[in-house]
């Protein structure tokens, strides 16, 4: 009888795949006790998927929530994550043309070039200008003030979209993450508001900035601007308070519902009967409530840009807006979605299914074609052959290790991390399969 180590990689799968269905049939009848009433062990393996359901179906409920905590978490305690979501707003255009529409409207309200040009026309009409001369200026007065509000325009347009705006923007992002906080929370001050229905940013330090600049300029009559609070609005909505309480309360469990989640699934996936299938179940259903938080997060989308007007905010600002807050609410998604497809394909493949015992013979007979050319191009792997061979079993599970690790204590990974890492765990179980030699044909090459 011939050992297990001679067989060839067809014979070798058709092996395991006959282990794995003896082993299911097996653990599909099990062995009654002695004085134990017929059909209690079929209820008892009910009650097991009857709770291992329930646990998974919880921990995939709350997968999607456990992102958004995460999320929340971070945009709140951690400055530089903050200031690093908000940073892109000061150099995109859309947002640059609505604070400075917004600043010069401000400044407007407290310079009438209007009245100051029919008030200058007057003056001189008094002191013996034409009529017909006044007249003329007095029809310019429109123009006239229509040029200056253009020219302010243009000032503010330049301001806004300075280098020097943008370190302002940063570090008064910076500057006011603990203000935040305290706005989101209910306590209110400082230059990130919640009042009412209306999420805003004060903007009175950068309208100074303009009026200096307009000053500078020689528009002196921009010296009568007096110290004004003027407010770049975020986020308007009537239910802004009910959110604030949904912050609260997802920013306390931040730390704790994706331990809870995943403690959860564990526990589901080991009181299953069939583990392999209950993790497969798992994985993709926490796939599946990643899909539904990004349709979520489209869906809010349209809410928040409908509750707007366009007299606030733009409908394009608004929209650059929420896209450039939730980006990495949905990196983070896209990031456990790709994860979660990766372990369900791992462990469905891994399986005793025909699809999964063809698709291993395959790639075992790809690598052991690959392999028979090299031994016959002369490329013998020799006594690093047979080690990879008596100790393939370990190096599997360290690659695998490895690679978790790797994943763990990535900083910030995303869904290309997660696929890189994947495709190189790929690659190194596939090199482990092709260096491995059993130690007799090694011997007698």
């Amino acid at each position: 009888m011939r050992q297990e180590s001679e067989l060839t990689g067809e014979e070798r799968a058709e092996l395991e795949r006959l282990r794995a269905e003896v082993a299911r049939l097996r653990a599909s009848v099990p062995a009654e006790a002695p004085g134990r009433p017929p059909g209690r062990p079929v209820v008892r393996g009910r009650w097991r998927t009857v709770v291992a359901t329930l646990l998974i179906v919880v921990g995939c409920v709350l997968a999607p929530l456990s992102v958004v905590a995460v999320w929340t978490r971070n945009q709140v305690t951690n400055t530089d994550r903050y200031v690093a979501t908000v940073t892109p707003l000061a150099d995109d255009p859309a947002i640059q043309a609505a604070i400075a529409d917004q600043i010069t409207a401000k400044v407007f309200t407290y310079i009438d070039v209007q009245g100051v040009t029919n008030q200058a026309v007057q003056v001189l009409a008094d002191r013996g200008l034409s009529p017909t001369v006044a007249s003329q200026l007095q029809a310019l007065a429109v123009p006239i003030a229509s040029g200056i509000q253009s020219f302010t325009r243009d000032q503010v347009g330049k301001v806004v979209a300075s280098d020097a705006f943008a370190d302002a923007w940063v570090q008064a992002n910076r500057a006011a993450h603990e203000e935040l906080v305290r706005a989101l929370t209910g306590e209110g001050g400082g230059a990130v508001t919640v009042e009412n229905d209306t999420v805003s940013v004060n903007l009175a330090a950068f309208i100074q900035v303009v009026k200096q600049r307009l000053v500078d300029a020689g528009f002196t009559i921009a010296s009568r601007i007096p110290e004004v609070e003027a407010s770049f609005v975020l986020f308007q909505s009537k239910d802004i308070t009910r959110v604030r309480a949904g912050f609260n309360l997802l920013n306390t469990l931040g730390i704790w519902l994706p331990i809870l989640a995943l403690i959860l699934l564990a526990i589901g996936v080991y009181v299953a009967k069939d583990h392999r299938r209950a993790l497969v179940g798992a994985a993709l259903g926490v796939a599946v409530g990643m899909v539904l938080l990004a349709l979520g997060l489209a869906v809010f989308r349209s809410i928040y840009l409908d509750a707007v007007p366009a007299t606030v905010l733009p409908h394009d600002a608004a929209a650059v807006l929420y896209d450039t807050i939730v980006r990495f609410l949905r990196l983070g998604l896209r990031t456990v979605l790709v994860l979660a497809l990766v372990v369900a394909a791992g462990a469905f493949l891994s399986g005793s299914s025909v699809t999964a015992v063809r698709t291993r013979q395959g790639l075992n007979e790809a690598i052991g074609w690959l392999a028979g050319s090299a031994e016959r191009a002369g490329l013998r792997t020799g006594p690093v052959g047979v080690w990879v061979g008596a100790n393939k079993r370990a190096l599997r599970i360290a690659a695998v290790t490895v690679a978790a690790l790797a994943l763990v204590f990535w900083g910030r990974p995303t869904g290309k991390v997660v696929l890189g890492l994947t495709l190189a765990l790929l690659i190194v179980l596939a090199i482990i399969e092709f260096l491995a030699r059993p130690a007799r044909v090694t011997a007698t090459s």
